[in-house]
Parts: C-alpha cells; sequence; structure tokens
C-alpha cells in the first residue's frame, strides 16, 4: 500500500480519535432511548408486551441478517484493500451497499405495514420509541450507505491509491450501524 500506519499515533484507531467519540456518542444515545424504553415498560408491561406482538418478527430478523451480512462483506472490503486487491474490494463494498439497500427496503414496507394499520409514532407509548429509535437508526444507515457509496467511488478510480485510514473509518461506522441494530432487534421484536 505504500502508507504506514503509526499505531502510537492519537489518530489510530482507524479514522481517528473523533470517529470514535462520535461512535461512543451515537452508542450512548441509542443505549439511553433503550434505557428509557425499558422503564417505560415496566409501568405498563401489559401494553408493552400486545404491542411487541404487533411487530413482524420474521421482518426484525431478515433485516439482522442483511445488516450481518454487509458488515461481513465491509469487512471483506477492507481486508481486500489492505491486500491491494482494488477490485475485489469494489465487488465486496458493492455487496455491502446491497445489505444496507435491502435493510432498508424491508424497513419501508414494514413502516408502510404499520401506517396502515395506524400504529405512528403518536398510537402509544411502546410505537412512540419504536418509531423515534427505529427512524434514528434507519438516518444512520442511509448515511452510512452514502460514505459507502462514495467509497465505492474513489475504489472505481484505480489511478488513485486508496487511503486506508478512509475505508476504515467507513467499516467503522457501517458496523456501528449494525450494532446499534443487534441492540435494538431484540429489545424491540423479541424481549418486550
Amino acid at each position: 500500500m505504500g502508507q504506514k500506519i503509526d499505531y502510537k499515533n492519537v489518530f489510530y484507531p482507524p479514522g481517528g480519535i473523533l470517529l470514535w467519540v462520535l461512535i461512543t456518542l451515537e452508542l450512548i444515545t441509542f443505549g439511553a432511548g433503550l434505557i428509557a424504553l425499558a422503564i417505560s415498560s415496566r409501568e405498563n408491561p401489559e401494553l408493552y408486551h400486545q404491542s411487541r406482538l404487533q411487530l413482524n418478527t420474521t421482518y426484525g430478523a431478515v433485516n439482522t441478517l442483511f445488516l450481518l451480512t454487509s458488515g461481513y462483506f465491509m469487512a471483506m472490503t477492507v481486508l481486500k484493500v489492505k491486500q491491494q486487491n482494488i477490485s475485489k474490494a469494489a465487488f465486496y463494498n458493492k455487496l455491502a451497499m446491497l445489505g444496507g439497500l435491502l435493510f432498508l427496503l424491508l424497513k419501508s414496507i414494514e413502516y408502510y405495514e404499520k401506517i396502515q394499520h395506524g400504529l405512528t409514532i403518536g398510537y402509544n407509548t411502546f410505537f412512540t420509541f419504536y418509531w423515534l429509535l427505529t427512524a434514528f437508526h434507519v438516518i444512520h444507515v442511509i448515511v452510512g450507505l452514502v460514505i459507502l457509496f462514495f467509497m465505492y467511488l474513489g475504489l472505481r478510480k484505480l489511478k488513485v491509491e486508496p487511503n486506508i485510514l478512509n475505508i476504515e473509518a467507513g467499516a467503522a461506522f457501517w458496523h456501528m450501524c449494525d450494532l446499534i441494530w443487534l441492540l435494538l432487534f431484540p429489545m424491540l421484536y423479541l424481549i418486550l
């Protein structure tokens, strides 16, 4: 690659310290939302249980598979860049984007069905949490897809050697989206 990474540099881990501050803050924000959801569910457990039963667990599980598979392809993208196999890295990057797009497609279908049944943000407190948490996550997935798209464009410019730190930063953000969903899915679809 020609790029020497100084592992003792304050800006390493991948993406620099500011990216990891952002990721930490995002995880704290989602964590606070999930804690508030758990506390609120104790006030009216029957309402939360009955509301959770109105979610499609299959959609949630399939979306989990989409994001985990996409995360695997993102990890392969980073690996192939490190191995200087840029064409293979671009291929895996496309597969990672496909997983994100499939997630958004299925989430859109789920949202449409919820709206059709009147299960909107104001329906009850469970659905207020559901909409706020999942919509905030969807925004992160969209931002992640934009990052992956620009990464793909950079990889397709085979004249320019990709900056591994930028690739790792994009991958870290994408994996954050995976991690957040891995927290949201069981809390919303399985536990309450």
